[in-house]
């Protein structure tokens, strides 16, 4: 299972027109643990957010949702440089973040040389009032299928 994943994750990193990708699953089924290994060995670079670290992180999205001062934040946060052509950007806990999945419209919009995958818990998604996924501008990872990740199971399915 590890290799088909890692096998689909490279298909979109590949991709010309690759949009925010959204991991989406049970607690503790692997998805951090995933996408932090296929950083570590496809990219020159990798910013991890959590979300659930910081009040100040969690309040990231609130004043707006421009692209190049998220980009700025999350540079701040974890003093690197990023660099789209080769740095991988995790949001972890993206639930925890009011506008948090919403923000993964406007980087396909107006910024999509950026990589990010997002990661979230199926407990928490929509838990924000006003908030809705952002439908055709994310890619819910790849097909339909169940991967064991662990002792649960991780819906990986791409969103059309």
């Amino acid at each position: 299972m590890y290799r088909t994943i890692i096998k689909k994750l490279i298909e979109w990193k590949l991709s010309k027109n690759k949009k925010p990708l959204v991991f989406l699953g049970a607690r503790q089924v692997g998805k951090t643990w995933l996408i932090q290994e296929f950083g570590k060995t496809e990219y020159r670079q990798m910013v991890y957010i959590n979300f659930e670290d910081s009040q100040e992180l969690r309040e990231t999205f609130l004043p707006d949702l421009n692209t190049k001062r998220l980009i700025t934040n999350f540079e701040l946060h974890s003093n690197l440089k990023i660099t789209p052509e080769d740095t991988l950007i995790v949001l972890d806990e993206i639930q925890a973040a009011p506008r948090g999945i919403t923000s993964l419209k406007y980087f396909c919009e107006n910024a999509p040389e950026y990589q990010i995958i997002a990661a979230g818990s199926l407990l928490g998604v929509n838990i924000h009032p006003g908030e809705s996924f952002p439908v055709g501008k994310v890619d819910r990872n790849f097909a339909p299928h169940q991967y064991g990740l662990g002792k649960h199971s991780c819906t990986i399915g791409k969103r059309k």
